[in-house]
């Protein structure tokens, strides 16, 4: 697992731009395919949804702005 982890990191750190919108791009889709597939599930869960993006985006930002290593 570790290798896999070092080969990863390898490829990630020649990726270009155009590479990380790609990757963002599939993994948005892949999100709202999930959310069309299971949005009666989804919908009754709003509240623990928006409590998941807001502490992950939060949790983003200061690892971003405030601090260099957690």
């Amino acid at each position: 697992m570790q290798k896999l982890m070092e080969r990863a990191l390898r490829a990630a750190r020649k990726f270009t731009i155009l590479d990380y919108t790609f990757f963002k791009l599939a993994l948005v889709s892949f999100g709202i395919l999930l959310g069309s597939y299971f949005a009666a599930f989804f919908s009754d869960h709003y509240i623990l949804l928006w409590i998941i993006f807001i502490a992950s985006y939060l949790i983003m930002l200061f690892r971003m702005f405030l601090v260099h290593k957690f």
